[in-house]
């Protein structure tokens, strides 16, 4: 698609007046509404504002909901009888675009998802509703969550174009969930929701210098979410503070999560540096860690390696269970390929769909046999142990309450073809289905680096240690496109 790399062009303030309100934290807007000092109107205002000033260059946001103002209404009149919801009522939310909304896109980022909408609510996007949010639009996203190629463009879709990082647009937001997280950095909305599979909440949050929750598999229902893996796939919230991804997420799950950080003294890091990782990334790293001594905190080097024959297990289950979970989400679609190989021979056929890169992963899951698929079940069994075993060993032979890795290298240029290999600290976490927290730590320049901590199997146990982990070492910047900065534009 010729949209992707324009020329650049200076745009003069494309937000004045910047911060506004929606940049508050959660818990704050929500004592606002609760308290009729603040709208859920105005706030969702000043987020289509926001939108309609940023989003031409950024290109987070796929679609806007025509009903977002009614849905704030509606909040302003419960809170105003009293009776709110829940702590997102009024609470402006995008949801990403495999997430299905009743009459909203549904597109995977895909051209053959793009005709008719999905019929009904993903699960999650009904308990956001039932909680009173207000569901503003959907997020662009690395399209079908970047399972097509072994060679794909983070952040690309062949409906939504390329998003770009909102603190350099020339640079990558990675993905999947590309544009939940461009979205919450440059102020769109107080929270966003996105999935992962290895990586697509993490990374993204970390090069956008937000915060994101990848809980483990099956904590919040994947019913209504086009997926890779219904084994591996996990959705999860991001905000701009994880205080605020965590009181989502414990809104959506009806159950209590810790919101206090870990006293310090009390706490034991465990800092990997992942090998072949950017040194810059890990130089944030180390700094985050001097920061968690300072507080108090005793951080160890910890060593991992991750056997390659577990990954080898764990790709291979992911393309034996990606055809079966695919296709089972495609017979809930209306007027949609009803198999993946409807889906391959139509990508043949689109002159825009093959746009940079190819679906090689999409033809080698296609060509698996029943015998291969009846196989993954054992790698998938057998990666799962094996990467429970190492971070139970690491943790076990450190004597450390937790993990913390750079999430990634900073963000890279988007370039004329595929995006350079990239190494992160989010596949072990992925293999074991555990929780994995990813908090903003620091800056390559004007560039945002994260950091991640993971090793417990519950969520409740991690937390604390991520809350400690953003307290004592996040550095928050405002993202280029809500300066008096050049940027470039990159018209719908």
């Amino acid at each position: 698609m010729t949209d992707r790399l324009p020329a650049p062009a200076v745009v003069e303030d494309p937000a004045p007046g910047l911060p506004g309100i929606q940049d508050r934290p959660v818990t704050e807007l929500a004592r606002l509404l609760r308290s009729r000092q603040l709208t859920s109107t105005d706030l969702v205002t000043a987020c289509l504002e926001r939108v309609t000033a940023v989003d031409p260059v950024v290109r987070a946001v796929l679609a806007v909901d025509g009903t977002a103002r009614t849905q704030a209404g509606a909040a302003d009149h419960r809170h105003a009888r009293g009776r709110p919801l829940s702590p997102l009522d009024g609470i402006p939310v995008l949801v990403k675009d495999n997430i299905d909304t009743q009459g909203l896109a549904g597109t995977a980022g895909s051209r053959q998802l793009a005709g008719t909408p999905p019929d009904r609510d993903a699960e999650v996007v009904v308990r956001l509703r039932a909680a009173g949010a207000v569901i503003l639009g959907k997020t662009n996203l690395t399209e079908w969550g970047n399972f097509r190629s072994t060679r794909g463009i983070e952040g690309w879709s062949a409906v939504g174009g390329q998003t770009r990082n909102p603190y350099d647009p020339k640079r990558s937001p990675w993905g999947s969930s590309a544009g939940s997280a461009a979205a919450v950095a440059a102020g769109m909305a107080p929270l966003a929701i996105g999935t992962e599979t290895d990586g697509s909440l993490v990374c993204p949050a970390g090069v956008c210098g937000v915060a994101a929750i990848k809980p483990a598999p099956g904590t919040l229902p994947s019913a209504g979410v086009v997926p890779i893996s219904v084994v591996q796939d996990t959705i999860g919230p991001l905000a701009s503070r994880l205080e605020d991804a965590a009181l989502c997420l414990a809104v959506l799950t009806g159950r209590p999560l810790p919101l206090d950080p870990a006293p310090p003294e009390t706490v034991r890091v465990g800092l990997w540096h992942v090998r072949g990782m950017s040194p810059d990334a890990q130089d944030v790293a180390e700094r985050a860690a001097d920061r968690l001594r300072d507080a108090g905190a005793v951080v160890v080097p910890v060593e991992l390696t991750l056997p390659r024959d577990m990954l080898v297990d764990g790709l291979d289950a992911l393309c034996a269970e990606f055809r079966p979970s695919l296709e089972r989400y495609l017979s809930s679609r209306r007027d949609a390929p009803a198999t993946l190989d409807e889906i391959i021979m139509a990508n043949r056929r689109d002159a825009l769909e093959p746009g940079f890169f190819g679906q090689e992963l999409f033809e080698r899951c296609a060509a698996l046999t029943d015998e291969d698929r009846a196989l993954a079940i054992h790698r998938r069994r057998r990666s799962r142990r094996r990467a429970r075993e190492l971070l139970a060993t690491a943790l076990a032979d450190h004597g450390v309450d937790v993990l913390m890795a750079a999430t990634s290298g900073p963000a890279w240029r988007i370039g004329d073809g595929p995006d350079p290999f990239t190494r992160t600290s989010s596949t072990l976490p992925a293999l074991a289905g555990h929780p994995n927290v990813a908090v903003p730590a620091g800056f390559v320049g004007e560039l945002p680096v994260g950091v991640s901590l993971f090793g417990p199997p519950g969520l409740e146990a991690l937390l604390p240690y991520a809350l400690l982990a953003e307290r004592c070492c996040a550095e928050r910047r405002t993202p280029a496109v809500l300066r008096n900065a050049p940027l470039l534009r990159n018209p719908r």
